[in-house]
């Protein structure tokens, strides 16, 4: 599936030929992709300039079936994952500093690398993660992209923070969710105003507390945790918070955030966000998914519904994570 030029927001099925895997690179075959907010955003438009023709998706399951010049790490047959970071330079000031997520020459899965809304993929092997035993292909999926990126938003809204409000109860934050809780903090969940089924579905996941992003919170949080893409949110997280609070956005888009009172920001708030990945944050996000144990609410559907996916992404209409299986 990829782009169709002639109707902004929609996926055209497209037969090509095989790819072939090139130097350090895997050819997969592949057993599912979870259908991610940031699909969307490619999709949509809202991310500029995307591979002319790109193939979405990048919470990537697939098996090898056959490897390139010098790819030695995975044998074919061998199950990985591929995320949203596909290529880092390795050489910039920001991967000199283990900070590859901000490279300056990144490339993305789905957005300027093909991905994983197709029935074969390639990768670049340094970039894919072996993936825990305990999890079926499509539970599996969400786990590279919604349960990476809600890892490290969790770290940096940093160990000390007990009381975590997370803005849009999706994919993310029902993986985060489990984490915290195994880790001792409170969950408090914030949807969109109305939506008593994601508030429900909080409250199964162990949230102590479930309601409208338009209203304050039951107790100050130290920490807020943005998932929902929605720029009015900041201000609001930042009223919910306690002094020395974190704000972290952990959306790759965001639509505007509108003026505050810098009121709001004192007492040492602090407001960031989450840009991608590092690999480091794969390999420790998923050792520890099988801890918990992380248990990921997944409902798949065929390749050829992808639209239909978007579509009910887009309308807050799902539950957990949907996952697409060629």
């Amino acid at each position: 599936m990829t782009l169709d030029p002639a109707a902004r927001g929609r996926l055209r099925a497209e037969t090509r030929p095989d790819p072939r895997p090139g130097p350090g690179q895997v050819l997969l075959r592949v057993c599912a992709c979870a259908v991610c907010r940031t699909d969307l955003h490619v999709v949509d438009g809202e991310l500029p300039e995307p591979k002319p023709g790109v193939i979405p998706g990048h919470e990537i399951v697939g098996r090898v079936l056959e490897t390139g010049p010098g790819a030695t790490r995975f044998a074919p047959g061998a199950r990985v994952g591929v995320p949203w970071l596909g290529f880092a330079c390795g050489a910039c000031r920001f991967c000199a500093q283990g900070r590859e997520n901000l490279c300056e020459s990144a490339r993305f899965t789905g957005y300027q690398l093909d991905g994983g809304y197709a029935e074969l993929a390639v990768a670049d092997e340094r970039f894919c993660f072996a993936l825990p035993e305990a999890y079926a292909d499509a539970e599996a999926a969400p786990l590279l992209c919604a349960g990476l990126i809600g890892h490290r938003a969790l770290r940096l809204a940093g160990r000390e923070a007990r009381r975590i409000g997370l803005y849009g109860f999706g994919a993310a934050a029902h993986i985060i969710a489990q984490v915290a809780r195994w880790e001792g903090r409170e969950i408090y969940a914030f949807t969109r105003p109305g939506d008593d089924a994601a508030q429900a579905f909080a409250r199964r996941l162990g949230a102590v507390w479930a309601g409208p992003s338009d209203a304050p919170g039951p107790v100050p949080l130290d920490a807020a945790i943005l998932f929902a893409p929605v720029g009015a949110l900041v201000p609001a997280a930042l009223r919910a918070v306690d002094r020395g609070g974190v704000v972290v956005c952990a959306g790759i888009h965001m639509s505007d955030i509108p003026s505050f009172p810098y009121e709001i920001l004192w007492h040492e708030r602090v407001v960031r966000s989450v840009a991608n990945l590092t690999r480091r944050d794969g390999e420790e996000f998923l050792a520890l998914a099988p801890q918990v144990p992380v248990r990921t609410a997944v409902e798949t559907l065929p390749l050829a519904r992808a639209n239909e996916a978007l579509a009910r992404l887009r309308a807050g209409a799902v539950e957990g994570a949907l996952v697409l299986v060629p």
